[in-house]
Parts: structure tokens; sequence; C-alpha cells
């Protein structure tokens, strides 16, 4: 058993209570203790690990959207795959993630969410992030708005497909990325928030009504905001408008000033808010490598140091660092620290109902947590009660 985990003299931000100089303790992977540090009861068998009030410790993200990293990739429906991108991403500050599929043909989906599903039941390390769930993001999108996904594998929306899928993923897909428009679209909508799976409107070109019919059948979710939607015109508002306008929807944005525009991740956050929002990365296998030409479903990814794009320039996901997210946030929008909590932690783990065991610091929650300077680089990341990363050991 490990011996129990303190950090200490740091500014813990806890469920309800900032505490400026204060102790986070976490044993047997789950935080038992959070407060002052002059009420931390210093025992022999701790193991503390000490900063200054400079450094914040925060919950660990949850990207809700991540297709790879470290040259892995959920599509590559291996074990090793997946295995890398867990060990990958605590390096951002991240511990719990739902791998994310794409478009492809059937067989290539079926294996990759065989791998997935086999994954998060039997081979999770607790000193990793941990894989909550699937995103499966498409086939069932629109071809006026498909983005990176390639256009030939598309499939209108089916129950029947989905269930089989489902199947082959033994019960782990969490989130579906769909267009309510199509043919097919509603009834899948309901089928999901019947099930209790997340449908959010995506790689849509609905219209503001189609969008408001979607969620009258349960729709609550809008992938990777301005990306992949129809825009808002003064005539129609679009899927845009809907994700400006209606509370129901949590929105997942990529802040990385390249899919958004900074002053349109402003904009998105004063329409919005930190209440629905969700930072995620929509990143690539090519996240955490060097800049070169790397593999998206069959498609050259051409990669320099900020962006990842298909061979014609159309953008094709990023390669955005959880951490970075959060810092661009912050200058992007000036919001406070609270907020992009709210954004990366709170929000995501409400969503995919986890929040009674992630997403804040409390007493009793899984001892998920990050450490932060004050240029929001990474210094400790913790899963479950494990140190999964720490600055300068790699």
């Amino acid at each position: 058993m490990n011996k129990p985990l303190v950090i200490y003299n740091v500014t813990v931000y806890g469920e309800t209570t900032v505490y400026p100089n204060g102790y986070l303790k976490i044993e047997n992977g789950l935080i038992t203790e959070l407060g002052s540090i002059h009420d931390y009861q210093k025992s022999s068998n701790d193991r503390v690990i000490e900063y200054s009030p400079d450094f914040i410790v925060v919950p660990g993200a949850i990207d809700v959207h991540i297709h790879g990293a470290g040259n892995a990739d959920a599509m590559d429906a291996t074990e090793d795959a997946l295995k890398t991108m867990a060990a990958t991403l605590p390096k951002e500050g991240t511990t719990s993630f739902l791998p994310t599929t794409m478009t492809q043909s059937v067989e290539v989906i079926n294996d990759a969410l065989i791998a997935c599903g086999h994954f998060i039941t039997n081979n999770q390390n607790n000193a990793q992030a941990e894989a909550l769930g699937i995103h499966l993001e498409g086939p069932f999108i629109s071809a006026k708005r498909a983005g990176a996904q390639p256009l030939h594998h598309i499939q209108q929306p089916s129950v029947e497909q989905f269930k089989r899928w489902q199947g082959l993923a033994q019960h782990h897909i969490r989130l579906v990325t769909l267009a309510p428009e199509e043919l097919g679209g509603t009834e899948l909508v309901k089928y999901l928030n019947q099930t209790n799976v997340v449908a959010s409107i995506g790689h849509s070109d609905a219209t503001y009504e189609e969008v408001v019919a979607a969620i009258g059948a349960g729709a609550s979710h809008v992938t990777h905001l301005y990306n992949g939607m129809r825009g808002i015109h003064h005539r129609e508002p679009g899927v845009l408008g809907a994700a400006y306008l209606r509370e129901e929807l949590y929105t997942e944005l990529i802040a990385d000033g390249i899919h958004s525009h900074k002053e349109m991740v402003k904009l998105a956050y004063q329409q919005i808010s930190s209440e629905r929002l969700i930072l995620i990365t929509d990143s690539l296998r090519a996240k955490w490598l060097e800049s070169g030409v790397y593999d998206l479903g069959g498609q050259p990814v051409h990669v320099n140091e900020t962006m990842a794009t298909l061979g014609d320039g159309t953008l094709a996901g990023s390669i955005l660092k959880m951490n970075d997210a959060m810092k661009n946030m912050i200058d992007f929008t000036s919001c406070s620290v609270s907020d992009v909590i709210q954004m990366t932690a709170v929000n995501p783990a409400k969503q995919i109902g986890v929040f009674n065991r992630k997403g804040s610091l409390k007493v009793g929650k899984d001892g998920d947590c990050v450490v932060l300077n004050k240029n929001f680089d990474v210094q400790l990341t913790v899963c479950r009660g494990h140190i999964a990363y720490e600055q300068g050991e790699q």
C-alpha cells in the first residue's frame, strides 16, 4: 500500500473553498483531508511534497474529446495505444479522458470500440489517466460539415448500428457526436438519452429549429464550438446560435487560438460562461511529438509547432495540451482559476455522470489532482492517489 501523499503549502482549490496556504492529503486513492496547513497533523508515515503558495492544486482535467497523443490514437485499436495515451496525458494535467473515435468504415470502428471497451474494463492502471468511457465522433454526421472526417464513410444515424457498437464497446460509449438533422437523427438522440449516453450536436448543418427539436429529444452537448457546424446568420441562428442561447447545452471549446480566434473564444466565454463550457483538446497522435507528417484515419496530417492540417489546409484536430488550454483561456478572457476548473473538471464530470467521484477536490473523491506553477506548467499530476507525472522525471 502506498504511503499517504500530502501536497503541502500550496494554494488548494477545494470544491467550495480556496485555501491560500493549504494542503491536500490522499490515502488509498481517495482525498481524505484538505484545508489550511495550520490544520495539518503530520504523521511519520506521510509522504509530504512541499511547494509554496505560488503553486496551485486543482482537480485533474477530464478531456471528453481526445483522439490521441504520444504517437497513439484510439483508432489504432490496440491496448498499447490506449496505454500510451493514458500514460502521456498526465504530463498536461489530464487525469481522465474519453478516447475518441472518428468516421471510418464499420469494420475499423468495430475494432476500435472492441479495443477501447476491453481496455476500460480490464487494463486500467491507477498511476495513469483513467479512461472513463468512449466518445463516438461520427460516422452519423453531415457531409456538409465533415471537416477532416472522411466523406465516404459517413452514415445516416441508426439506432440499430449504435446498439451493435455499444455491445462491442462493452457498454462504455458515453458520448456520441452526431448531426440530428439527418434522417434517423432524432430517433438516435432519443435512444441515447434513454440509455444515459450524452447526445452531442456536432459536424452538423442543423438549423436553430432543428437544434431545438434535438434538445427536446434529449441532446445536451455541442461538439467543438464553431468548428463543423452551421454558424450564426441574423435570419438563421444555426447550431452556433443555439449553443449561445440554449442553457440545456454544455459546449466543447478548443482554446488554442487556431480552431477559434482568441476573440471568438472570449465571445464564447461571455455568451455561454464557465457554467456551460467544457475545454477539450481534440488532439491527435502528433501531440507531444516533433513536427512532421502523421496519420489520421488513413489521411496524412501535416503538423508543425502549432497546428495540424490535411493536405488541402483543412484543420485536422489539434496538438493542444490541456494545461495550455487553461492558460490560453485565462489569457484570452481574463477568467479566474475557478472558472477554468469549472470548464476542465466540474462540467465534464457532471456531463458524463462522474461528479460523485471526479471533477473537484473534496474529501471522499478520487485523488486526481494537478500542481501548476504560475505559468500553468504542470509540476505534479496524481491519478487516483498515485503520482503519474512529476516535472523533471519522465
